[in-house]
């Protein structure tokens, strides 16, 4: 059945006459099932580290539209959890952890070896999805990439412009390499033992990579991805992986080539035009529909939905959004924009 499933064929560099669809967030606050679950889990965390409710939400967009692929119900900081960080969220505000900002704070992370009694709930749930899954649904596994980990065990929550990731950067290079390689290596664990307990696919998002410039994008976007992606093909390598660097403009360019990934997730700051001749022409993309489109609906979310599977149609694509799904978005919109790509 594997060699049937749409995005695989995608990812193995087939082109397809209707592209394969999923939604990146495709589980979360629009959907009103996903509320009553969460209200039932407690709290986000909780949700996260309860294997059978995680694996119901992961589910649940898969029963109402029929997504090709169910993407795991986690949170990219749990590995940082998992190394050693306090980790919280606050309502309405996002997730705040306890930050590293120079040799003591670093001495203080475990060893990636050590990650795994924390993750082992993360496991159970892929288990549970790999057995419950529709026999034609891909099961994607994921992680955050090393650089936006990294912002946020320094900044300690979310900032607009990851400053204080680039000013440990530039004022305590070792400790900040040292914080990169150690989130690389506890991600290669992360995402071998997803593919172990069954995920088909893995994706790493770098949300942030966009933030970083020349040389330091390819010392801390892409290498990272290459180390991982040739780690992970060393040990699985029939797993396909996928590289979301957000916002990498011109670096899109050639990074499937220097990485060794299977498929570049495309963001929406750039056209499907200029993605189909400078990115697909290495390989299978992802994307890229803007996600204001959840929101909005109406004739300008089938116009560019029909615009972009044109641009893509004559090479290997998965059909996404350039970015997460947003709580605001309507249901109904979703299932607008998968009957016009399916159309």
């Amino acid at each position: 059945m594997a060699e049937k499933k749409k995005i695989l064929r995608a990812l193995a560099g087939e082109t397809l006459d209707t592209p394969p669809i999923w939604m990146m967030r495709q589980a979360g606050r629009y959907l009103p099932e996903y509320r009553a679950t969460r209200a039932k889990a407690g709290d986000f965390l909780s949700l996260c580290y309860n294997p059978e409710l995680a694996a119901e939400v992961t589910l649940q967009p898969i029963r109402r539209y029929g997504f090709d692929a169910a993407i795991l119900f986690a949170d990219i900081l749990l590995v940082p959890q998992a190394l050693g960080a306090d980790l919280w969220f606050v309502t309405g505000e996002g997730p705040r952890l306890s930050t590293i900002s120079g040799a003591e704070d670093f001495a203080r992370l475990k060893t990636p070896g050590d990650i795994h009694a924390t993750l082992n709930p993360i496991y159970e749930t892929v288990k549970i999805l790999a057995r419950d899954l529709p026999e034609e649904t891909t099961l994607i596994g994921f992680a955050g990439a090393p650089w936006t980990v990294a912002t946020y065990m320094i900044a300690g929550r979310g900032t607009p412009d990851q400053a204080p990731a680039h000013a440990l950067k530039d004022s305590n290079p070792e400790i900040f390499d040292a914080l990169i390689n150690r989130i690389t290596e506890a991600t290669i664990d992360y995402l071998s033992a997803q593919i172990e307990a069954g995920a088909e696919v893995v994706k790493l998002f770098d949300s942030w990579a966009g933030s970083l410039k020349d040389s330091d994008f390819l010392k801390y976007a892409l290498e990272p991805t290459r180390v991982i992606t040739e780690a992970l093909k060393a040990r699985h390598p029939h797993v396909p992986v996928i590289a979301f660097p957000r916002e990498a403009g011109d670096h899109y360019i050639g990074f499937a080539k220097a990485t060794g990934v299977d498929c570049v997730a495309l963001d929406n700051s750039v056209s499907p035009e200029w993605g189909a001749s400078n990115v697909q022409s290495d390989g299978c993309v992802q994307g890229n529909l803007a996600s204001r489109h959840m929101v909005t609906g109406g004739q300008d979310l089938i116009d560019d939905t029909l615009a972009i599977r044109e641009a893509f149609s004559k090479g290997p694509h998965i059909f996404n959004l350039g970015h997460g799904i947003t709580p605001d978005a309507d249901p109904e919109n979703v299932q607008l924009m998968i009957d016009t790509v399916r159309s």
